[in-house]
């Protein structure tokens, strides 16, 4: 029973960061904020698609990370704008 409350966790904390830092790659490969958002929500609805997700509170953490990262790409592109 231990090792499945760690995978919980381990399961909850991955949907918590690595959306977001996905969508700051992707915007960061792509130049272009709204396609990286994009590929990210494609890779997580595979991901549900396949069974991979197991309940709507992990796509709502899901979500949560998207938005943070949508949002960390639009202030990453200010700050690159003020620069040059």
């Amino acid at each position: 029973m231990g090792v499945d409350r760690l995978l919980d966790v381990i399961r909850y904390l991955s949907a918590l960061i690595m959306p977001g830092l996905l969508v700051l790659l992707f915007t960061r490969v792509t130049y272009n904020r709204i396609i990286g958002l994009v590929l990210t929500v494609a890779l997580i609805a595979a991901s549900v698609y396949k069974g991979y997700t197991g309940s709507f509170f992990l796509i709502v953490i899901d979500a949560f990370s998207l938005t943070a990262g949508f949002w960390l790409a639009a202030k990453m592109k200010q700050r690159a704008v003020k620069r040059s």
